[in-house]
């Protein structure tokens, strides 16, 4: 989950008065979280580095768009625009980058078990991706950025009962079609 500092408040405060090194320093303080996030759900670098420039962007052009007197953190109203980015974004950007499948060969005692430990990881990150949008955000915000259900909950807008149902059913469907896909790799 991404840490408050102290500081981002009134980095924001400053970037309203036109501080141009308070925004790059919000940047270089959280810009590689972002990142990471939209990498995990586009699996595409080019959408990860065009949907966090265009966030930061959006905050650039028109800082007042966040307040702290709305009662949300900065980093909770930044989750929710670059996820919503994401969403408008996914038509944009189909191709899926997913990790190089190595060749086996004899000289790596264990490389045919690394190979299939890629595999299964590169098979996992594209049934995530395949995941509706919804489940997916769920799955990303509280497992891969570590955000309690209630942090998540508040980002998509829905309850937290709400969130619970989506982590459980996109849980099954990876537990489904992981399943599957060992199962008919160890035939």
């Amino acid at each position: 989950m991404a840490t408050e500092s102290p500081d981002d408040e009134n980095l924001l405060l400053q970037i309203q008065e036109g501080d141009n090194n308070a925004f790059a320093t919000l940047v270089k303080k959280h810009s590689t979280k972002y990142y990471n996030l939209v990498f995990r759900y586009m699996l595409n670098r080019e959408a990860a580095e065009d949907i966090v420039q265009t966030a930061f962007l959006k905050l650039f052009e028109n800082p007042g768009m966040w307040s702290p007197k709305k009662g949300v953190r900065f980093t909770t109203w930044f989750y929710r625009i670059v996820v919503n980015l994401c969403l408008d974004s996914k038509k944009k950007f189909k191709e899926i980058q997913l990790p190089e499948i190595f060749e086996i060969s004899d000289d790596r005692p264990h490389q045919e078990e690394e190979t299939l430990t890629l595999e299964a990881q590169s098979l996992l990150a594209a049934e995530i991706a395949s995941l509706p949008d919804r489940q997916k955000s769920a799955l990303i915000l509280c497992f891969y950025e570590g955000m309690s259900h209630k942090e998540a909950a508040e980002i998509l807008a829905i309850s937290v009962k709400a969130l619970q149902s989506l982590l459980m059913r996109a849980k099954e469907r990876l537990k489904t079609r992981m399943k599957d896909y060992l199962w008919d790799t160890h035939e």
